[in-house]
């Protein structure tokens, strides 16, 4: 077996992992990069290897740096089965006819601007022609991919419908196995069931996006919430929170009705702006499988977890527009987490310069983009090309993450320390990566690389 990374090494977005076994391809998640406009627009556009020549695509789950890519590799030549389990293959509907409308947006933008004209990468068609490839395989039922390579589907408790995929293949007359982690969940989160504990593999590879910190207890997130809510709403201010659509949005939602229920909201309309996270949470309400049991019983109790006494989920654009006018304290969560498009862009540039507003920061923010600049708190920020004074409060509830942070990826990657000849780290930038790949050693775990970009590593 050889494995050889083409994006999210090093580097946290653009997931593209190629396994060679036994003559067969398999290509492990086909996600956007993200961060740097320019720099990601070629590098999503450059597909380094030859899609037809791939006998199966295996994807972990539906966010855009794992799954965005997906209608570029159909679009020069894939024509093979794209295996996801059925939640995410139903986000991936919603998730890839969104990117694809973005990208004609932005392109129809950039043409009034008479500015040069940018292609999109694919259009509605090209994701209509690639949801075709997708086989739904639930969890824990194994499925043979492609000839001699088996592959089972366990729980990542990181989004709905997350999964890491347990491959297990034939080679030079022993059987081998290989563990890729995609990206890892937190145990006791509100609404998912925790990761699935893995057994032993030959290799494995891991995310490290929090290798090198720790998140705020979960139990302190109410807390948290209603402080800053509070406080926000007492000197008449809005809390802007982007979000993304996927997962983030939802457990806000979630947290705000816990607080509902027990009486720790104070009166405030809250607004959900974004038509995608609607669709998404129409997906949730379909897939209550992957809930776990807290949730469950929360439901039995209050019902629709995701529905508050003011809460309003808005579509319509001319809706949206509305929400400028607002003079009174409000909650509004939009799209996208890391402030690079969608209209959360349109109420960071009405609100970022009030400081009695405050921008909520739930969600990991990659280098180079906007939502990292504001989380380092700028003096200004570029908001469709124009500068603004940063002068709201910006918090950061990083409690909310969705990604494990570094203890539990610590007590993830000590579970191959006897078995795996080596641990790939991935999906983190470097001082993360560096952290993680040291603290694993100090448990005298000597088989930890850091996988580099387009270097092959043969099992």
């Amino acid at each position: 077996m050889r494995i050889t990374s083409y994006g999210a090494a090093e580097t946290v977005t653009g997931s593209k992992h190629l396994a060679e076994i036994n003559g067969k391809r398999i290509l492990f998640d086909c996600g956007m990069f993200q961060g740097s406009r320019k720099e990601a627009e070629t590098r999503n556009r450059e597909i380094p290897f030859d899609p037809a020549a791939l006998d199966a695509v295996v994807l972990s789950h539906a966010h855009i740096d794992h799954c965005g890519c997906l209608p570029v590799l159909t679009k020069h030549g894939y024509k093979g089965p794209i295996f996801a389990t059925p939640a995410t293959r139903d986000l991936c509907s919603i998730m890839l006819l969104d990117s694809a409308h973005i990208q004609a947006r932005d392109a129809e933008w950039l043409s009034k601007k008479n500015r040069s004209f940018v292609a999109p990468l694919y259009d509605d068609n090209d994701v209509y022609l690639t949801m075709r490839r997708f086989v739904s395989v639930p969890y824990e039922l194994p499925i043979e991919v492609t000839a001699g390579v088996k592959v089972t589907f366990q729980d990542a408790g990181h989004v709905l419908g997350s999964a890491m995929a347990h491959v297990e293949f034939r080679e030079n007359g022993s059987t081998k196995r290989f563990l890729f982690g995609g990206d890892l969940g937190r145990r006791n989160m509100p609404i998912l069931r925790d990761p699935w504990v893995p057994e032993d593999v030959d290799l494995a590879m891991m995310e490290s996006t929090y290798g090198n910190r720790e998140h705020d207890p979960i139990e302190e997130m109410d807390h948290k919430l209603a402080d800053v809510i509070k406080r926000t709403r007492a000197r008449g201010g809005k809390i802007i929170i982007p979000s993304f659509a996927l997962e983030r949005a939802q457990e806000v939602v979630y947290a705000l009705k816990r607080l509902e229920s027990n009486g720790g909201l104070p009166q405030i309309p809250v607004f959900v702006d974004s038509p995608m996270t609607v669709n998404i949470t129409e997906v949730f309400r379909l897939h209550t499988d992957c809930f776990d049991e807290q949730i469950r019983q929360f439901m039995s109790k209050e019902g629709d977890p995701f529905l508050l006494n003011n809460i309003k989920y808005i579509r319509r654009a001319e809706d949206s527009m509305k929400l400028n006018d607002l003079r009174e304290p409000a909650i509004i969560i939009a799209a996208s987490g890391m402030c690079e498009q969608g209209r959360i862009l349109h109420h960071l540039r009405n609100n970022c310069s009030d400081e009695r507003n405050t921008i909520l920061i739930v969600g990991f923010q990659a280098k180079n983009t906007l939502g990292r600049r504001i989380v380092e708190r700028e003096k200004e920020i570029k908001i469709f090309g124009v500068k603004r004074l940063l002068s709201a409060e910006v918090k950061v509830l990083n409690g909310f993450s969705a990604h494990a942070g570094r203890t539990e990826l610590l007590q993830f990657g000590a579970r191959f320390k006897d078995c795996a000849k080596n641990v790939l780290l991935v999906h983190g930038e470097e001082e993360a990566l560096t952290a993680l790949k040291t603290g694993l050693e100090a448990g005298e775990q000597s088989n930890v690389l850091i996988q580099k970009e387009g270097v092959s590593y043969e099992l």
